[in-house]
């Protein structure tokens, strides 16, 4: 038998009476030590309560899964992992090995960081973007940069899971991630994080020295948020109850905004870079050609660069794309149609 127990947020007090039971009567005890920091209190804990085999268990151990998987074919052996269990995708792996062996698992599901952390603050869950994390590598950031923007374009949060090594006992420090991302920004230039972004930092949440501030960015790169684990939110778009708990539930540096409402879609940019040097170019020429078919041309021109603006007024960005795509090729197709007639690429 293979259980996965969930320690939740709190440590040894947040434990059921019945996970207590599995724990006391397992012939293996694998505690997890990967998915975030891990308080030695709680680990005596744990080894109090334990009557037999008491394992630390690092990431290749869990991502091995053959040491845990053979002792389970006929014992019964327990896998602890800090929040719910299967937020972790490497778990959910070894279920599934566990699974094809016929090796019976069951599961004892508890507080997952995720959500606890989004209710701390007051925000609304179904508002829950994708969630990404940010390492310690500045070129590794251009991903959450992206998820962020994808979330923040649908109005959305972003919850940033930030790097844990246990070995080099190393946990990301929020100011280091927020500054990377500022980083990336200069890079981009998509103005999707600021200095006046607004974020909050969650800190040991769920333990009795719990902190939550919530700020401007250049605000949070000033803090000191103290020992781990520690988790962002960059905020989407805030519902007024969402602003109203932000306000009174949490520490804040300043008064809670929403960064989605002036963030442009990649669309967006494009369109208004596009259409008005297309705009210009054919207007130009339609006052200096006479040749009809070279002028029918750039009717279609502004036809398709119309369109393009409806298309991504209507929420079509494929089609707006492709609509103001056409356009430029027909322009472009007007300087091998005539030598007389002299373009500027306008892309």
């Amino acid at each position: 038998m293979l259980w996965f127990i969930g320690t939740g947020i709190s440590g040894y007090t947040s434990l059921t009476v019945e996970a207590l039971d599995i724990i006391k009567k397992a012939h293996y005890v694998y505690l997890e030590q990967f998915t975030s920091p891990i308080k030695h209190a709680f680990v005596n804990e744990i080894k109090e309560i334990t009557t037999s085999k008491f394992i630390m268990a690092p990431r290749w151990k869990l991502e091995d899964g053959n040491e845990i998987l053979k002792n389970a074919k006929n014992k019964n052996v327990v896998v602890l992992v800090y929040g719910d269990p299967y937020v972790a995708t490497t778990h959910i792996d070894l279920r599934i090995r566990a699974n094809r062996e016929k090796i019976k698992t069951k599961t004892i599901h508890a507080s997952s960081s995720i959500t606890s952390i989004i209710g701390e603050c007051g925000l609304h869950h179904y508002k829950l973007g994708r969630i990404t994390t940010i390492i310690n590598n500045l070129k590794m950031t251009y991903t959450p940069y992206h998820v962020i923007y994808r979330n923040m374009i649908e109005d959305n949060h972003s919850v940033l899971l930030l790097e844990f090594n246990y070995d080099k006992k190393f946990f990301l420090d929020p100011k280091t991630a927020l500054n990377n991302l500022l980083a990336i920004e200069k890079l981009e230039k998509r103005k999707v994080i600021t200095a006046n972004t607004y974020a909050i930092v969650a800190s040991r949440v769920g333990y009795e020295d719990q902190n939550i501030i919530a700020g401007k960015i250049s605000s949070l790169c000033k803090i000191n948020f103290g020992d781990p684990p520690h988790t962002i939110i960059i905020i989407g778009s805030l519902h007024f109850t969402e602003h109203d708990a932000i306000k009174n539930l949490l520490m804040c540096t300043d008064e809670p905004i929403s960064n989605s409402s002036n963030l442009k879609t990649i669309t967006e940019q494009l369109l208004n870079a596009y259409i008005p040097k297309l705009n210009e170019t054919v207007n130009h020429l339609l006052h200096t050609c006479t040749e009809k078919e070279i002028i029918d041309l750039l009717d279609n021109a502004i036809s398709y660069s119309k369109d393009a603006r409806q298309f991504f007024i209507d929420r079509q960005n494929e089609i707006a794309m492709l609509s103001i795509g056409y356009a430029e090729g027909l322009v472009d197709a007007l300087k091998f149609m005539s030598g007389s007639v002299k373009l500027k690429r306008f892309g």
